[in-house]
């Protein structure tokens, strides 16, 4: 068996699918990484901490994320959950980096 990438419709076998679901969680956090970037990108630009929660920005980012699932045939409900987590600990995380920044 190989333990060479592949795309899963060119899977035949578990090992593979391993090595696919493997190489795809380190994209992503890679992804996680470049946003979480971004997250102190924002920390360093806005001037004022309370600006740093934004219930509007996280309503359209959750939205956005439903509507790509759907659109891609995931399950919606449970990548709005994922996305909610993940919007909560980027402004957790964002409001550390901006104490952070200014202590």
């Amino acid at each position: 068996m190989s333990d060479e990438f592949k795309l899963p419709e060119d899977c035949t076998n578990m090992t593979e699918v391993r090595v696919g679901v493997d190489t795809t969680d380190r994209e992503l956090m890679e992804l996680l990484d470049r946003r979480f970037g971004y997250m102190r990108a924002a920390a360093r630009i806005k001037t004022d901490r309370s600006v740093v929660r934004d219930e509007g920005r996280k309503a359209e980012v959750i939205a956005n994320a439903r509507a790509d699932a759907e659109g891609r045939g995931l399950p919606a409900d449970g990548i709005v959950k994922i996305w909610e987590e993940l919007v909560e600990t980027s402004i957790a995380y964002e409001l550390v980096e901006w104490d952070r920044i200014r202590t």
